[in-house]
């Protein structure tokens, strides 16, 4: 015989539980907002990502272009160890991805602006300003030791 303690919790009830119990007592722990990626990311997404990013959270932006081969090489270890870890601080990354071809999507402009003269080009921004950044397709290791210095 099932005894009001041993019934499951449904619906009001788990609200009720979850509402009155703080969370670290439920077993539950708040984390930062999940890790975001933008491809081929516009003017608009790069103001609104990058530029008014809080500084508890650290923004890749990946300038490349569809027909460099370089870039082709990073784009999936960039993917990869933004998914899989943090910053030496311990800071979550997010990942944008401007193609400097791109003029309708102000990619041309960017790539002005923050001076990239070669490409692939991986800028580090934090809280809208520029941290660091590397010119040219690094293997694994070497974009986890860049990342390890942020």
């Amino acid at each position: 015989m099932a005894t009001p303690n041993m019934l499951p919790l449904r619906g009001h009830a788990l609200r009720r539980l979850f509402q009155r119990t703080p969370a670290s007592i439920a077993g539950l722990h708040s984390s930062s907002r999940c890790r975001e990626r933008y491809i081929n990311g516009s003017k608009t997404d790069f103001d609104k990502i990058v530029l008014q990013s809080s500084t508890d959270r650290v923004v890749l932006v990946d300038f490349h272009a569809d027909w460099c081969g370089p870039c082709h090489a990073l784009s999936p270890i960039l993917n990869k160890l933004t998914t899989e870890r943090t910053t030496g601080s311990g800071k979550p990354l997010d990942l944008i991805t401007v193609d400097i071809d791109n003029e309708e999507a102000g990619g041309v402009a960017l790539a002005q602006e923050y001076k990239v003269r070669a490409i692939p080009t991986v800028v580090a921004f934090q809280g809208g300003k520029p941290l660091s950044q590397f010119v040219g397709a690094l293997n694994e290791g070497g974009v986890a030791d860049f990342l390890n210095k942020l």
